[in-house]
């Protein structure tokens, strides 16, 4: 397949959207001869920092010798992006060779099962992943979860160690409504006798599921610390605790680690649309804080990178499943107006919806540009040279304002 078809295959499959369960997941490994099985794998679970999780530990096996794969969603620009080897993206060819593969086994696949029990997105592109890292004989890959760890189509690696970054209340309408659910949901992935390394001040609730689920499944437990003691070159308080905890994890896997290598790693690792700086004079940032503890968490990181400047104007599109006053309830008050947009994803909340819970939360003020690109530039107009501009509230938002004009639109899975 050329990439352009690759990509058409895939988009035609968002009409299946999401079904849990992972019969159709180990039949598709079945046709690909268990590509699953020929790598060994670290299992990334959790609420926010999965992403940049990943690669960091990616980056610090890869200096440390290993041939890394790693296994992402979702992406900005691309489709290729979400399977790395070595710290690049897949090539083009070599996406659509591996879609191609995927796309014969869901055929075979799809014979076995009901109209309406087809495989999904997900499920194809997360067959392709594994095909396409087991065909580079990747020694170890580091696999993002997609939603939750039970039922999410990457949970058929036997993986050494598993990952937790954090637990927050997401898609309770899958996970469950408490904390306790969702990390029950996300901790399924904990194999028996493997290692689970768990994020920095994990809340209470989802510490006591994973204290059970290791004792249940003779796992042991490694607790990241708070601090990665060394330089990170990915802005952000929050990469730092992401890299800290990448650090654990792949000390988890390899036993020891070299200073030097992991020094390397920290520097040079950084992460497309978390605080990302698009735009001089002013100053342009977009972060793909995308709930409220990620919104509090790039609030906390902003100082660092926008320092004292001001006004602050931020362009936000949130998706109609997250907890829209919470963010702004975090947001709004360090900033000094707020133009709600929204992205192409069809999930987006009208930006009116957003204005009138900004007014109800007392926040700053706010006017309506339903095009992303024109937010933005309305914003960058009104702050000044020495001002600061921040996009945020949804990745579907950073895509779309990254992607090429009339590139098309970016996949809503």
């Amino acid at each position: 397949m050329t990439p352009e078809e690759a990509e058409r295959y895939l988009r035609s499959l968002e009409l299946f959207g999401m079904r849990f369960g992972l019969d159709r997941m180990r039949r598709l490994m079945t046709a690909l001869g268990n590509p699953q099985l020929r790598f060994d794998s670290i299992h990334v679970v959790g609420t926010n920092g999965k992403s940049s999780t990943v690669r960091m530990i990616a980056a610090i096996l890869q200096r440390h010798g290993l041939s890394t794969g790693a296994y992402l969603s979702p992406h900005l620009l691309s489709y290729c992006e979400r399977i790395r080897i070595d710290g690049e993206d897949l090539s083009s060819a070599a996406f659509g060779a591996a879609v191609q593969r995927a796309r014969h086994a869901v055929d075979l696949v799809n014979r076995s099962l009901t109209r309406d029990d087809g495989v999904t997105q997900f499920e194809a592109l997360t067959a392709a992943a594994y095909s396409e890292l087991a065909a580079r004989s990747v020694d170890v890959a580091v696999i993002e979860a997609g939603l939750g760890g039970r039922y999410d189509a990457t949970n058929v690696i036997p993986s050494k160690v598993q990952v937790l970054t954090s637990v927050g209340l997401e898609h309770t309408r899958w996970l469950g409504p408490t904390i306790t659910d969702i990390a029950r949901e996300k901790l399924d992935v904990v194999q028996p006798g493997a290692t689970l390394v768990l994020g920095h001040a994990l809340a209470p609730d989802a510490a006591a599921v994973a204290e059970t689920v290791a004792a249940d499944r003779g796992a042991r437990i490694v607790h990241a610390p708070a601090e990665p003691d060394v330089a990170v070159g990915a802005p952000g308080v929050y990469q730092r605790r992401n890299f800290a905890l990448a650090r654990a994890a792949a000390g988890a896997y390899l036993g020891e680690l070299r200073d030097d290598a992991v020094a390397a790693a920290a520097a040079e690792v950084r992460v497309p649309g978390r605080l990302q700086v698009i735009g001089e004079e002013p100053l342009t940032l977009v972060d793909g804080a995308h709930n409220p503890e990620g919104i509090a968490a790039l609030v906390e990181s902003l100082p660092e990178v926008a320092g004292e400047r001001r006004p602050l104007v931020a362009v936000l599109s949130i998706l109609d499943d997250k907890d829209a006053a919470a963010m702004l309830a975090e947001l709004a008050p360090v900033c000094d107006a707020l133009i709600f947009t929204s992205s192409q994803n069809p999930r987006a909340l009208p930006p009116p919806t957003l204005s009138s819970l900004a007014h109800q939360l007392g926040g700053p003020p706010s006017e309506i540009v339903a095009d992303p690109r024109a937010a933005l530039q309305r914003a960058r107009a009104s702050v000044g040279s020495r001002g600061a501009v921040l996009a945020t509230g949804s990745i579907y938002l950073i895509a779309d304002l990254l992607r090429p004009p009339a590139s098309g639109r970016a996949s809503i899975l």
